[in-house]
């Protein structure tokens, strides 16, 4: 059951894939976060390399960047593969889109981290 989720929902991501996101698509993606439990913090990383990226902080090749605006336009997106009316269930494709995401984008995540560390010593 849970790979026809994961096939529906893939086929939705490809659709976002190209979507020019908005500051507003952003602020909603945060108040999302909330419901997210455990990929809670990977949704926010998202969200946080996205902004870094479009204010020019940042930098990371179209592929990856694309594949996060497609995560956050999925789930903040009311067309999913599990609508998000339905408590926790609802939540469960979103889940999975951010774990796919995050898997794929590994690399681009540990540099952003890194990114930010190095960030935050030349602040101090």
């Amino acid at each position: 059951m849970k790979k026809q989720f994961l096939g529906k929902a893939l086929a939705l991501f490809e659709g976002f894939r190209k979507h020019k996101i908005t500051t507003a698509d952003l602020e909603a993606a945060e108040l999302k976060a909330k419901n997210l439990d455990v990929r809670k913090e990977d949704f926010q990383i998202l969200i946080a390399m996205c902004k870094d990226t479009f204010s020019g902080k940042y930098k990371m090749n179209k592929w990856n960047l694309s594949v996060i605006v497609a995560t956050i336009v999925y789930v903040i997106s009311p067309l999913d593969a599990i609508p998000d009316v339905i408590p926790v269930l609802g939540w469960v494709d979103d889940i999975t889109i951010i774990g796919y995401a995050v898997a794929k984008l590994s690399e681009e995540i540990l540099h952003y981290k890194l990114f930010r560390k190095q960030a935050l010593v030349n602040q101090s």
